[in-house]
């Protein structure tokens, strides 16, 4: 039997720990079982119960005292995480081997672990060798994306993160609950953009005629090929959230290997009859 993963990975400040404990909540309301693991090792407070917490093995404040180290909290978070892809050990002994485990990887915010260093696909492979289906979240705050540039440079992070991890990514834009509603109204064009659009409307703002190049080409991948889109989390919304739920278990294929189950008895006479009494009568007749 597969096991399932949520790489939850985004900027600094986009809500993934928050994610991750509304997923957990919701999920156990759907009767799922699912744990997180905590990959931060700068994390100071989450809300959710940790099956492992990777700052049981090493500690950005422990390195940043460290005075042969010298590093600060950016380095020290790189210095962390190379430590970790080299002790996966810890890492296997902690989750152990259970067969249908579905997990939630909480991981840090610096956005260099997703757009140049080796330690997130590292991670990825790690866990495909323990017969995981890996599936990337990538988040972004909502309120960061309600203007073009901006929802622009988030398209080209997450872009980032799908062409170095290489495995299958679901884009969300959190913190909608937070959103007033004309932002909410105004945000919904970013949900399924017209990046054409959206160029020409803010093609006044651009002076420099090979930015307006740059940008129009970029502008172009996107919408040509539909590579990145978007979906809204808002936490105080089941529907949204089953949505959000069903296109990540479609694409590490969730269910698909699990047990038949009987369905529920219904009221009606011929769904309440019990096929193999029924066989046995027919035999002692």
């Amino acid at each position: 039997m597969p096991r399932y993963a949520q790489l939850v990975i985004g900027p600094a400040g986009s809500g993934k720990s928050t994610y991750c404990s509304t997923v957990v909540q919701h999920l156990g309301s759907l009767n799922r079982s699912a744990q997180v693991v905590n990959l931060d090792p700068a994390a100071e407070h989450f809300d959710y119960p940790v099956m492992a917490d990777i700052r049981e093995l090493i500690q950005v404040d422990d390195v940043m005292e460290d005075p042969s180290l010298r590093f600060g909290p950016n380095g020290g978070l790189v210095f962390c995480m190379e430590y970790f892809a080299n002790n996966f050990d810890w890492l296997g002994e902690s989750l152990g081997h259970v067969e249908d485990d579905y997990i939630l990887f909480d991981c840090p915010g610096q956005i260099e672990l997703y757009t140049h260093l080796p330690v997130m696909k590292q991670l990825v492979e790690q866990l495909q060798q323990w017969e995981f289906r890996v599936c990337a979240v990538f988040l972004v705050d909502s309120q960061f994306m309600v203007e073009s540039f901006k929802f622009i440079s988030g398209v080209m992070a997450a872009l980032s993160a799908m062409v170095i991890l290489e495995i299958p990514q679901i884009n969300i834009m959190t913190k909608m609950d937070l959103l007033s509603p004309k932002a909410k109204k105004e945000i919904e064009k970013y949900l399924d953009p017209d990046m054409y659009s959206m160029m020409e409307d803010n093609s006044d703002n651009i002076r420099s005629t090979k930015l307006k190049k740059l940008t129009k080409a970029i502008c172009g991948l996107i919408d040509d090929y539909s590579m990145v889109r978007f979906l809204p989390f808002d936490r105080t919304d089941e529907e949204g959230m089953n949505i959000v739920l069903q296109n990540i278990d479609f694409s590490i294929q969730y269910g698909e290997d699990l047990e038949f189950k009987e369905p529920k008895e219904m009221d009606e006479e011929p769904a309440n009859l019990n096929y193999d009494e029924a066989f046995q009568d027919k035999g002692d007749s």
